[in-house]
């Protein structure tokens, strides 16, 4: 389709639109058509900015998974496992936020939206004492857990405490409900304790000066 000689929107508009579309209807709501009602055009002005559907769905997961997430203010030091903790607290609470677009996460999340990020956080690594061999395993470790732990967290509804896994009888389940009626950890706070764990391995497996920090913030 030929795209209009002067764009009437621009591309950050129709991408935010997206989200408040998927957001508040749903993704089987979203189309070009609606999009394009949404910001009061035609669908033809959306090929101004976008080849098809499929990029625009590209681009919200850029800024959900990406924009959207802030990027913790520390300086480096030992204490640097806690700029980890920080930043995948933070990227849950953006998905979270949107968790009728985690399908689109799972379909359209840049396989490079990190990359560009990785050099910095990499300075941050060294200029915090930590061994230039265990930057890949780093980066990539986090990655990997809070991209899995939230995307699987936001394809099904809250739950509480007890609930943590669905559908247990106490009858035929009877020491999986106990651990559940005792456990006092809400989803966020599993999930924090997964990646200290997770940071805290490395920093036990490969010698590394203990840190001495707070926890991080909530949010």
């Amino acid at each position: 389709m030929a795209r209009p000689s002067k764009p009437l929107i621009s591309r950050k508009a129709a991408v935010m639109a997206s989200i408040e579309i998927i957001d508040s209807e749903g993704l089987d709501a979203f189309s070009l058509p609606r999009l394009a009602k949404h910001l009061g055009v035609r669908a033809p002005s959306l090929y101004h900015h976008f080849d098809d559907k499929n990029e625009i769905l590209t681009e919200v997961a850029r800024y959900i998974a990406g924009t959207a997430v802030r990027r913790p203010r520390m300086n480096p030091g030992p204490d640097w496992p806690e700029f980890f903790v920080a930043l995948a607290l933070n990227f849950r609470q953006s998905i979270l936020r949107h968790r009728n677009a985690a399908p689109v996460l799972l379909q359209h999340l840049p396989r490079d939206l990190f990359t560009s990020t990785y050099e910095d956080t990499a300075q941050f690594l060294l200029d915090s004492g930590v061994p230039v061999d265990l930057h890949v395993r780093i980066l990539d470790g986090m990655e990997t857990l809070s991209i899995g732990a939230v995307l699987m967290e936001a394809m099904r509804p809250p739950r509480p405490k007890s609930a943590i896994f669905p559908n247990v009888s106490a009858e035929s389940q009877p020491l999986l409900a106990q651990a559940l009626s005792s456990n006092e950890l809400t989803q966020r706070q599993l999930f924090e304790g997964i990646v200290r764990s997770f940071l805290h391995g490395i920093i036990r497996d490969h010698h590394l000066p203990a840190p001495d920090a707070e926890p991080a913030p909530a949010g």
